[in-house]
């Protein structure tokens, strides 16, 4: 798909041939087939039973624990989620075991990626940690992946917090650096902040039968859905492009049930759950996110092509799938630019509807080794803009304002094309 292109897509049917049901949780159930348009079930996933139960809106459920007075039903429920993280039938049994709000969020982002499941939990670091634990557990701690990622990530496996050990490679490398223990190969297209592009496709088939892990926070799957391509498990920070407002935390692993069900394994065991309240604004997230995500790429294409030719600025990075998020590095101080916005909020994170700008090299990259963040490119020059839904021209003058006057040559440097995408 290219830079100009965000025209909805089919989703594919479900694997079961399932649709959504009646029990308040908008879990699929058999019988309802039929394929729909990407913007279409951004609205409705999750949401398709609520007309049948009289309302409009989806329910908060507060609820930490649910009554039931057949306690060896419960004992045998609960046995079945120890044996392979299924969610249990039936009614509720304790919030760390799931959530009927949380779980219509889970379903509609399943549908979004074109995956079986999602998990969701607490936060984006939250839902890394669970994936890695999970793999952990099987004895399959190494982990080979591919910078630049989010600063956060990178320290996560570089300090082996979890007991990974991460071999860093270039894309090319990725079959050399596979283990008999290697567990998990981590990537992340478009890359934070450089937005770097990667052929997951060819990454994929390089994985052999090592799960890819793609981070598709940057992209959501109004741009693309990795698992297409082959990756196994796609990774959202929620709090940014899902959630979309600046308002809400969250993080979600989309992939096979079988997965699925080894990560609310870990989720119940650490408590890394999402509350049901950001369930709720996530599931309401999702029903504007192609038109979020369009209307910020319009404008994050045209600002990017105001730096391009801006003597002040050295190079511009967007990707070839578009997108809302600008890299460029300036002639100047980067701090001055970062001190000089008015409109623009100078802000670590992104995804929100107003415009952020951020240093990299002092916040969101700043845990990464020096050496490290810039041989991934991360120069000290280098800023992040998260273009929010601002008229155009306003975010343009209030760049030129913060820019000043320092010279320097402007290019944008965007990836060669990449096969397959």
């Amino acid at each position: 798909m290219d830079s100009g292109s965000f025209d909805a897509y089919d989703v594919p049917a479900d694997p079961q041939g399932t649709g959504q049901s009646p029990d308040g949780t908008g879990r699929r159930v058999p019988g309802v087939p039929a394929p729909r348009a990407l913007a279409t079930e951004a609205v409705h996933a999750g949401r398709d039973d609520l007309a049948r139960q009289g309302v409009h809106a989806p329910p908060i459920d507060l609820s930490t624990t649910y009554p039931s007075y057949d306690s060896r039903g419960e004992a045998a429920r609960i046995d079945a989620f120890a044996a392979d993280g299924a969610e249990p039938e039936g009614p509720p049994v304790y919030g760390r075991l799931g959530n009927p709000t949380v779980a219509r969020f889970e379903t509609a982002l399943a549908r979004l990626e074109g995956t079986e499941s999602a998990v969701a939990f607490a936060t984006g670091m939250a839902a890394l940690s669970a994936v890695l634990l999970v793999r952990n557990a099987m004895g399959l701690r190494h982990v080979v992946a591919v910078r630049p990622l989010y600063g956060c990530s990178d320290h996560l496996l570089t300090a082996g917090l979890l007991g990974s050990e991460v071999t860093w490679v270039d894309p090319a490398g990725i079959a050399d650096a596979l283990r008999p223990d290697t567990g998990l190969v981590m990537v992340e297209s478009p890359a934070n902040p450089t937005l770097a592009e990667l052929d997951l496709r060819a990454l994929a088939h390089a994985c052999g039968s090592v799960p890819l892990l793609a981070d598709n926070t940057f992209a959501t799957p109004v741009l693309q859905r990795p698992v297409e391509q082959g990756a196994r498990l796609v990774l959202h920070s929620a709090t940014k492009y899902l959630g979309g407002h600046g308002d809400v935390m969250g993080g979600v692993v989309a992939c096979d049930e079988e997965f699925a069900g080894r990560l609310r394994q870990v989720r119940f065991a650490t408590g890394g759950v999402l509350h049901p309240l950001a369930g709720y604004l996530l599931l309401r997230g999702l029903s504007t996110l192609p038109v979020r995500v369009r209307a910020a790429s319009s404008n994050a294409a045209e600002l990017a092509g105001r730096l391009a030719a801006d003597p002040r600025v050295t190079r511009v990075h967007y990707p070839r799938i578009g997108g809302a998020m600008v890299a460029f590095e300036v002639a100047g101080a980067p701090h001055d630019v970062i001190a000089g916005v008015r409109l623009i909020t100078p802000a670590v994170s992104l995804g929100s509807v107003d415009t952020l700008i951020q240093h990299p090299a002092s916040i969101s990259h700043r845990i990464v080794d020096a050496d490290d963040r810039r041989g991934a490119g991360v120069s000290d020059r280098l800023l992040r803009l998260s273009v929010g839904l601002e008229d155009v021209e306003d975010l343009w003058a209030d760049l030129d304002r913060a820019l000043g006057t320092a010279p320097g040559p402007g290019r944008v440097l965007r990836e060669a094309p990449v096969a397959n995408r």
